[in-house]
């Protein structure tokens, strides 16, 4: 893991509360036991349509947000089961940091292992940088 000092860097916004670890990384490709390559999968029932093509509404496919750095979320964010492969798929996509009210205590942990900085804001200061963007 290499040390976290700062990033710069363009930001996303994913204002939805509660996202949880299925819909971060989808069950479907946990049969993987490599420990890299996650990121083409991240959001992918979200983001991708059935034929594997890019859902317009989707956030994150807003060409605005390509190669975004921070991560701008809801609170509870990577609740649900402690899947660790969830911060791999944010790392691997590009996240070095992600801002949220809330996180669940163990994706906070898995975070933390691989260099992927959960960082807590009051809700009303996430709610107005998500604005700002």
């Amino acid at each position: 893991m290499r040390p976290f000092v700062r990033t710069t860097g363009k930001v996303a916004v994913l204002d939805r509360p509660d996202v949880d670890t299925d819909q971060i990384l989808p069950k479907q490709f946990l049969k993987r036991i490599e420990r890299t390559g996650w990121g083409e999968f991240l959001f992918y029932d979200w983001r991708l349509d059935s034929d594997g093509n890019p859902r317009p509404e989707f956030e994150l496919n807003n060409p605005a947000y390509a190669g975004a750095k921070v991560l701008l979320a809801g609170r509870n964010f990577g609740c649900g089961s402690s899947r660790e492969h969830a911060p791999w798929a944010l790392q691997e996509y590009g996240f070095e940091v992600v801002v949220a009210p809330s996180f669940a205590d163990i994706f906070v942990s898995n975070c933390v292992k691989i260099g992927l900085v959960p960082i807590v804001l009051p809700a009303e200061q996430v709610k107005l940088l998500m604005e700002l963007v």
